[in-house]
């Protein structure tokens, strides 16, 4: 790999990260970390590199995850392999490992080796488990097995539906985020101690952090709120996926202000003093107090009757001006073409051996 110049914010300059890891969550944190100005050398296995090299996803979806950083190919079942390697960790700031708890320790590149030679590492490990609890460490997982091993496969969709994977690799980008977040605090407690630290970072508890009000609600009381399939966390029927006559229009009036501001823009407005509206509780979930009271399927019905006849381009700009959250549904195609032709999402340009990848970068601007 011919390293891309990262973002002009490079407070991570000086800092030398190995990774060993390969797939998606380790090189995206080691990617985030050489798009902040660290020095990432990218150890690969010497027979055919990264998988994401071979993948029907195309070359492309490498060169996002790895743009930046120095490829190595390294042999550890070589006779000097392991050798090479931990003189390599005994010059970096962070290591990052992604393969199954115990692998690098056969190889004697595990943490505590590490440390030996190099006290003030930061020694980031990521493994879909984790390493605390003996039934779970060393599990292989993939991001839909996490999915379903968190409850995150069964939170989707509606009551009485199979479980429903999320249709994009969330967790491991979610694993990725959460471990570059650890790496930058083991960096400035190793530079504020001098003393190196081993992060113990895996994809099920980045999935519980995805679903951190819900993970609450159930570690506190073992409870598991029911599927409510495209409606919005609050719980309000007004806030949920309808029907329109283009596509479809997701609305989040969750507030006594946005859904009064809804039923005026779809003219609407009798329905706020409407006593049948309300005269039924919402089915026992939480809500916001002003719904409490409401009866939702008569909202509902009405709402989806009004948005029925409308286009949905029309009312996401006329529901927008008025204060009421909505958005057509869209492709991801469609939103980062118009993200990126109206400035929402600042373009990055990443190039690799002829190859050019449009990317959001940081995914936030500094100014």
């Amino acid at each position: 790999m011919s390293p891309t110049p990262p973002s002009p914010f490079t407070p991570l300059a000086g800092i030398r990260v190995l990774d060993f890891s390969h797939v998606i969550a380790g090189p995206f944190a080691s990617f985030l970390l050489a798009q902040l100005g660290a020095e990432v050398t990218k150890v690969e296995n010497a027979h055919g590199g990264d998988v994401m090299r071979r993948t029907g996803r195309g070359r492309e979806a490498f060169v996002a995850l790895n743009a930046g950083k120095t490829s190595l190919p390294l042999d550890l079942a070589s006779s000097d392999g392991p050798q090479q390697a931990l003189e390599l960790a005994t010059q970096c700031d962070v290591f990052i490992d992604n393969l199954r708890p115990g692998v690098l320790e056969r190889y004697g590149l595990g943490f505590e080796a590490v440390r030996a030679r190099n006290p003030r590492v930061v020694y980031c490990s990521i493994s879909g488990f984790g390493r605390g609890a003996p039934e779970w460490t060393g599990r292989p997982a993939y991001d839909h097995v996490v999915q379903a091993a968190t409850g995150m496969a069964w939170m989707a969709g509606s009551e009485g539906d199979p479980p429903i994977k999320t249709g994009f690799p969330v967790i491991d980008s979610a694993t990725g985020l959460l471990a570059a977040f650890a790496i930058l605090a083991g960096v400035r407690e190793s530079e504020r101690t001098g003393r190196g630290m081993l992060l113990d970072v895996s994809m099920a508890c980045a999935g519980m952090q995805l679903m951190y009000p819900i993970t609450c609600n159930a570690m506190t009381h073992g409870a598991t709120p029911p599927r409510q399939g495209n409606q919005g966390y609050s719980g309000s029927p007004s806030a949920d996926f309808f029907r329109t006559r283009d596509g479809w229009l997701a609305i989040g009036a969750n507030t006594p202000r946005q859904l009064q501001a809804l039923l005026e823009a779809l003219d609407l407005g009798h329905l706020a003093s409407d006593p049948a509206l309300f005269s039924a509780p919402l089915d026992g979930r939480e809500a916001p107090s002003f719904v409490q009271s409401l009866d939702p399927v008569a909202l509902k019905a009405a709402l989806a009757a009004a948005l029925a006849g409308s286009e949905a381009e029309q009312l996401e700009v006329r529901l927008s001006a008025c204060g009421v959250p909505a958005a057509r549904l869209r492709n991801i195609a469609e939103f980062a073409s118009e993200a990126m032709a109206n400035g929402a999402i600042a373009a990055v340009e990443l190039c690799d051996e002829g190859i050019t990848v449009q990317s959001p970068g940081l995914g936030f601007r500094v100014y």
